[in-house]
């Protein structure tokens, strides 16, 4: 495996053999590893100091089903510690596939300079000038550069928002039919990209796989396992192929944690007007997709294709977080404007989450009126125009409580929560308030534990254990390139060896369970140093105060967990 090596300040592109240091590593705990070990903590996240680092998971390239993950790292400049961003699509399979374990982008080019990366199917890289993308949004930029390259090419690429800087910035990644409708949105590494002054890599699909397997025939068994558990489990089996993630919506609702109006309720009145089940009504009368694959050798195919009244595409996937985001936590019931919200998210390059309670906060504070969809357009509009107050709301709720000087911003570390309320479901909420990344549902989500009545979500009891438990596994699940959605399928009996087979026959190595578990530990370890090395105290891992003293109807609770057990979770 190879590393290529961009070095934005003298426009020049290598590639080196990966350290021993740095051997056997793979998406997520690479990235942190890496960042860790070579970035100066106190470094400006937007200045030539910071790295962003584009690493494939350890299984990413290789035949195993929704291993197309990639892991996004840098330092945050929107929680100023460490951070991880994770998408599909199709880039990571490519990369894989050349053998490359990671794109590695350091310094900046100049003021006003603006470059594309790209890379053929041999493996060759260049730099390219691409001032005439500039200000491009999404959608537009992907059809031209698929249109001058090739439409068997996966891009990576950033919006308005990512050359404006902005702390909600998002990557933006091709799906299997070239949109740009997968984001790894979360802390601003669109806005990290801008600064390195990087529009966009182009990576040409259709490579060998130029990586031999270690045991080629324990691969193909192990896989044939995990195909077998993923098609078996009702989750990934049968609802998420037939309403995606918006399966939760209801769900999550009837426990009284789907965080309303900017969290002043636990439950929406017009949950049902954008439920999973009214989605799929709706797109099946319009002739759109309710199953939809957007990932490369994705078999879950959760994802989704939202058309108009008159049948003309709109966005994929609308997903449970954004019909969230940009539905529940503003008031809006109206399935068509989530769906143009959260199109305009992917086009302007930004979070949905991050962008959508940043909304949410102003609405609160009295900018605009809750259920006010068109106000919601108007908003990200200004964004996109890179507005005085634009810029606030492209910098996330945090920014946006400072403006108006309000008390209610449901963020950590400036980044935001999730679409589960830490009143109605405790251990998510010690996720939120621990995990290195910031507030985070993907840290860490215990939705299916209450879900499945396994822990009961409005009591303290057990919360810190689950938190700890799933934060471990899903960073060792991260430094794969597996999809978090097909992970429910790795607790059939023998389908978490069968996983671990995979990676040792990819490795040639003898891992097993504790092996396995102790790459999620030692991932999170250097995510912990690094933050602490940046700056970042204990007093940072708590919520928001009025999560402590304000009751979440309908069960009137407030999070509950003791600052000294929330300082205790990563005592390994």
């Amino acid at each position: 495996m190879k590393f290529l090596k961009v070095d934005m300040s003298q426009k020049t592109v290598t590639l080196e053999d990966v350290k021993s240091d740095y051997a056997g590593l793979g998406g997520r705990g690479l990235t942190s590893t890496m960042i860790n070990a070579e970035v100066p903590a106190e470094c400006d996240p937007l200045g030539p100091d910071n790295k962003l680092i584009f690493a494939p998971g350890i299984l990413s390239g290789t035949s195993a089903v929704n291993t197309s993950r990639i892991s996004i790292g840098a330092k945050s400049p929107l929680t100023g510690g460490i951070k991880e961003s994770n998408v599909g699509g199709t880039v990571a399979t490519a990369l894989g596939r050349l053998g490359i374990a990671a794109i590695i982008v350091d310094g900046q080019a100049a003021a006003n300079e603006l470059f594309l990366l790209k890379i053929d199917r041999s493996g060759e890289a260049s730099l390219v000038p691409g001032d005439e993308y500039k200000g491009m949004r999404t959608y537009a930029l992907v059809e031209k550069l698929l249109s001058t390259y090739g439409e068997k090419n996966g891009v990576l690429c950033i919006g308005p928002a990512g050359e404006f800087q902005l702390g909600s910035a998002s990557i933006q990644a091709s799906d299997v039919d070239g949109r740009p409708c997968r984001a790894a949105g979360r802390g601003g590494m669109g806005a990290v990209m801008g600064a390195k002054g990087l529009k966009a890599i182009v990576v040409e699909l259709g490579a060998k796989n130029s990586e031999a397997l270690t045991d080629p025939e324990a691969f193909k068994t192990a896989s044939k396992a995990i195909v077998k558990a993923i098609k078996e489990n009702p989750f990934t089996g049968q609802i998420l192929p037939s309403a995606g993630t918006a399966a939760l919506l209801g769900m999550v609702n009837g426990l009284g944690a789907f965080p309303t109006r900017n969290a002043t309720a636990g439950q929406f009145e017009g949950a049902d007007n954008i439920s999973g089940e009214k989605l799929a009504e709706v797109i099946t009368e319009r002739g759109g997709k309710t199953t939809h694959v957007g990932c490369t050798q994705c078999i879950v195919k959760c994802s989704n294709e939202y058309v108009d009244k008159n049948g003309k595409f709109v966005t994929s996937s609308l997903e449970y977080e954004t019909l969230w985001s940009m539905g529940g936590m503003l008031g809006i019931d109206d399935l068509d404007a989530i769906a143009t919200l959260d199109f305009l998210a992917d086009d302007i390059g930004l979070d949905s989450i991050n962008a959508g309670v940043a909304l949410g906060v102003a609405m609160d504070a009295g900018h605009k009126k809750f259920g006010d969809s068109q106000a919601a357009i108007d908003m990200m509009e200004e964004i996109a125009k890179g507005s005085e107050f634009g810029k606030i709301l492209g910098n996330g709720p945090e920014a946006v409580g400072k403006h108006f000087n309000h008390h209610r911003v449901p963020a950590v570390k400036g980044q935001s929560i999730a679409a589960y309320d830490p009143r109605g479901m405790q251990g998510n909420g010690v996720t939120f308030a621990t995990s290195p990344m910031g507030a985070d549902h993907t840290a860490g989500n215990l939705v299916g534990e209450y879900l499945t009545g396994a822990l009961n979500p409005l009591e303290a009891e057990g919360q810190i254990e689950a938190s700890r438990n799933a934060q471990i596994a899903m960073a060792a699940l991260d430094c794969t390139g597996f999809c978090l959605l097909a992970e429910p399928a790795l607790a059939a009996p023998g389908a978490t060896e069968a996983f671990i087979e995979l990676l040792n026959a990819k490795l040639g190595t003898q891992m097993g369970i504790e092996d396995y578990t102790n790459m999620g530990i030692q991932t999170l370890k250097a995510e912990k140093e690094f933050n602490r090395k940046a700056g970042l105290t204990t007093k940072d891992d708590r919520l928001p105060k009025f999560f402590y003293e304000e009751a979440l109807s309908p069960h009137n609770k407030v999070f509950s967990i003791k600052d000294e057990d929330l300082d205790s979770i990563f005592d390994f």
